[in-house]
C-alpha cells in the first residue's frame, strides 16, 4: 500500500498546521483499506476526521445540543431529497450540521447510512466540536461553527494502486468525468451519474455530486479542483473515487450506483443485484480545512 500526501496553503500560523496535520494522519488511518473485498452496494465508512480534543464537548450542554442535531438529521434527510442542514443551540453552545446522501439512494439508504454515519462521528471524536465523517453512501458534518455555503476544497483520493488501465482508455475517463464535472452543477440536486462506452474494453461508469449547500459556480469549481489534484494519482487507474467536504466522483469498470428513477423523498427501491470488486488503496490529501 502507498501513500500520497498533499498538503498545500500556508496559513502562517503553527497552531494551523498543527491542526491540518493531525487531520491528515486521521483520515489517512481511517480510510486505509489494505485489501478490502466489498459490493458495489455496500455501504462502508471511508474516513473521518475530527478537530483537536475539546474537554467541553463532553460537558451536558454540548452533547445534548448534538444529540438534538443528530436526531434531526437522521429524521429530516431521507424525506428531503437526501441532503438536510441545521442547527442547534442558542450563542456560545450553537452547533452546524449536515448530511448529504449520494444521489441515487433510497430514503431507506439514506436514513440508514445517516445513522452509521452519526455513530461512527460519536464513538470515533466523542471530545470533538468539529467533525467529517465519510460513507460510501453518505457524508455528515457538523461544527460548533457555522460553515454552510462555504466551498471546502480538502479532498481524500482512493484508488487501487496496480489496477492500471489502457492509455487510451483514461485519456477517454478523464475526458469524461470532466465531462460530469462541468454539468453536474447544472443539474436540480447537482447530482449526476453516465456510463461511458469504450469499445472493447467495456464500459466506464463515473458519478459526480456537489453537496447542496453551496452554490452552482462553486460545485463546478470543487469538482474541477478535485481532478487537478489527484490526476497525477487517479490518471492512470480503471477505478477511483474522491471524497470532500463539499463534493464527491467515483469513477469504476463496474457498474456502481443504483437505477433509482425517483428521489429518496418519495422512498425508492434499490435493485437487489450485487457486483463484486475487489480494491487495494491508495490516498493523496489536501489539507485545506478553513474551519478553527
Amino acid at each position: 500500500m502507498n501513500y500520497t500526501q498533499i498538503v498545500k496553503e500556508d496559513r502562517g500560523s503553527e497552531e494551523m498546521e498543527t491542526f491540518h496535520l493531525a487531520i491528515v494522519c486521521v483520515i489517512l488511518s481511517a480510510i486505509a483499506l489494505s485489501s478490502c473485498h466489498c459490493h458495489a452496494i455496500t455501504n462502508v465508512n471511508t474516513g473521518f476526521v475530527c478537530s483537536e480534543a475539546d474537554g467541553s464537548a463532553t460537558e451536558n450542554a454540548f452533547q445534548t445540543n448534538l444529540k438534538n442535531l443528530l436526531d434531526t438529521l437522521v429524521v429530516k434527510v431521507p424525506v428531503s431529497n437526501g441532503f438536510y442542514k441545521t442547527e442547534t443551540g442558542k450563542k456560545s453552545n450553537k452547533l452546524y450540521g449536515l448530511v448529504q446522501c449520494r444521489g441515487d439512494m433510497s430514503a431507506g439508504d439514506c436514513a440508514n447510512c445517516t445513522k452509521n454515519a452519526a455513530a461512527a462521528a460519536l464513538k470515533e471524536c466523542p471530545k470533538s466540536k468539529q467533525v467529517w465523517t465519510w460513507f460510501t453512501w453518505c457524508f455528515l458534518r457538523y461544527s460548533d461553527q457555522s460553515f454552510f455555503g462555504i466551498m471546502d476544497q480538502a479532498s481524500a483520493a482512493i484508488t487501487n494502486d496496480t489496477d492500471f488501465d489502457d492509455p487510451y482508455v483514461v485519456s477517454k475517463g478523464l475526458d469524461f468525468m470532466g465531462g460530469l464535472a462541468s454539468t453536474a452543477p447544472n443539474q436540480p440536486h447537482m447530482f449526476q451519474k453516465a456510463v461511458l462506452d469504450v469499445g472493447k474494453s467495456g464500459k466506464r461508469y463515473g458519478m459526480a455530486q456537489c453537496t447542496l449547500d453551496i452554490n452552482r459556480a462553486d460545485c463546478g469549481k470543487c469538482l474541477d479542483s478535485q481532478l487537478t489534484l489527484f490526476r497525477t494519482i487517479i490518471g492512470n487507474k480503471r477505478g477511483w473515487e474522491t471524497y470532500g467536504s463539499s463534493c464527491f466522483m467515483w469513477y469504476h469498470d463496474y457498474l456502481f450506483y443504483f437505477n433509482i428513477s425517483t428521489p429518496a423523498s418519495e422512498g425508492a427501491r434499490r435493485p437487489s443485484s450485487h457486483i463484486g470488486v475487489t480494491i487495494g488503496v491508495i490516498i493523496g490529501m489536501l489539507a485545506l480545512l478553513a474551519v478553527v
